[in-house]
């Protein structure tokens, strides 16, 4: 059962909802606009509020129901990351869509409420706070992952768990290479929305 579970997580994770949000809502694709990321930034930059937060929602409720779901079965915290990863992988790496998925923030959020739901508030609430004082989401999203690990041990006192949390983490920063390097030279844009700026995505 827990092998399936595996699976199915995988199959949802690669469900992507900004391409289903934008061609529902007559937006243009995210894969060819903005950053040509799909995920919820390059959403509310090209669509506006509504369908960035829809996104949001989607990519949350991918890494969090299959985890939910492993804790119902009374899965072990190996079995619950295990899950909650294969539905990231699924994001990262969509079956759908030639394997060309998002960068993963959103989702991963949806894995850490679904383990541990006041570590995954602690991450969250980090994630808006820097994201509304700075205004660029990437800064935000790499702080709030690169805590992520540590968040988790404090709560959980399970070393393999913030291990797991890490191996996540690493993942996000290498989806956000690009990301990294403008903010290292200073080019990296803040939050907007609606315009084709073609920095500051996750």
């Amino acid at each position: 059962m827990s092998y399936a579970l595996l699976i199915l997580a995988y199959l949802m994770g690669s469900v992507s909802t900004a391409i289903i949000t934008c061609k529902l809502m007559g937006l243009p694709d995210p894969r060819t606009t903005g950053s040509n990321n799909p995920g919820a930034t390059n959403v509310l930059r090209v669509g506006g509020k509504k369908a960035a937060i829809i996104t949001l929602i989607g990519d949350m409720l991918k890494g969090l129901l299959p985890v939910l779901l492993g804790q119902a079965l009374g899965l072990s915290y190996g079995w619950l990351f295990a899950v909650g990863f294969a539905a990231f992988l699924g994001h990262l790496y969509p079956i759908y869509y030639q394997f060309k998925g998002g960068k993963g923030v959103a989702t991963a959020l949806g894995v850490y409420f679904g383990i541990h739901f006041w570590a995954g508030l602690s991450i969250a609430l980090l994630w808006l706070f820097i994201a509304k004082v700075l205004k660029i989401s990437s800064l935000a999203a790499l702080i709030a992952t690169l805590l992520a690990p540590l968040i988790f041990y404090f709560f959980t006192h399970s070393a393999s768990l913030a291990g797991g949390m890490l191996l996540m983490t690493g993942l996000i920063w290498w989806r956000h290479q690009s990301n990294i390097k403008n903010l290292l030279a200073g080019q990296e844009g803040q939050i907007k929305i609606n315009n084709q700026d073609q920095h500051n995505d996750q």
